[in-house]
């Protein structure tokens, strides 16, 4: 089994100039022309917090709240 070198020496990889930059005509294409690549999105579902758990959540913490500050007042008197 033979091992090739993934990155080939930059002198026989055609090009590229000099320096290693690559010229305007030789770069791929941009990403905007992949956009049909993939399967249509039929469904796409909200971002965030639905409204209940988001009420239950501030609820829970506002009673733990309120818990350690009654139990703060009974330790004062």
């Amino acid at each position: 089994m033979s091992h090739m070198n993934p990155d080939p020496e930059p002198e026989g990889t055609t090009g590229l100039e000099p320096g290693g930059g690559v010229p305007p005509g030789e770069t791929p294409p941009a990403e905007s022309s992949m956009s049909g690549a993939g399967p249509r999105e039929t469904h796409n579902p909200t971002k965030g917090w639905a409204k209940a758990p988001l009420v239950v959540i501030l609820g829970l913490a506002v009673l733990c709240a309120a818990f350690f500050l009654a139990y703060a007042l009974v330790l004062l008197l």
